[in-house]
């Protein structure tokens, strides 16, 4: 199934958050593997800083196995069906796992891409600025 997820970055975690990022360590050790990754690079920063994306999760609670990873960096907001649940092959169980390889989420991301800016460009130019800016005012 999908989710859509919308998030506020905790104060002072951007840094951390866009390092596991760079070094692929986000979310490791989770059974979703390179999702949290996936995520990232597709999420978006909509009004008053919030970061949205589409997630593909099985678990039966939705984000059952993501939410400590992600709490680890975010309070999460919202967490809503993005699709129809009796239209998904998995949640009908005419097609386990059918997620993975559905064109679904590519159409929800290019939905949610019209929608403000790349939230992983707007933490790097975040993440600059206030680098530049302490290094100024030392």
């Amino acid at each position: 199934m999908r989710y859509y997820v919308k998030a506020k970055l905790k104060k002072g975690r951007g840094e951390q958050l866009k390092e596991s990022i760079e070094s692929g360590t986000l979310g490791k050790g989770s059974v979703a593997g390179g999702e949290y990754i996936r995520n990232m690079k597709n999420a978006r920063l909509i009004e008053n800083n919030f970061a949205v994306w589409i997630e593909v999760c099985f678990c039966d609670i939705p984000l059952a196995e993501e939410k400590p990873y992600w709490e680890e960096y975010f309070d999460l907001i919202q967490i809503t069906d993005s699709a129809i649940r009796k239209a998904c092959k998995h949640e009908t169980g005419r097609d386990f796992w059918s997620c993975i390889d559905c064109n679904c989420t590519d159409k929800k991301e290019k939905e949610l891409n019209k929608q403000g800016s790349s939230f992983l460009n707007s933490l790097s130019k975040t993440l600059s600025s206030s680098l530049i800016s302490k290094t100024i005012n030392q």
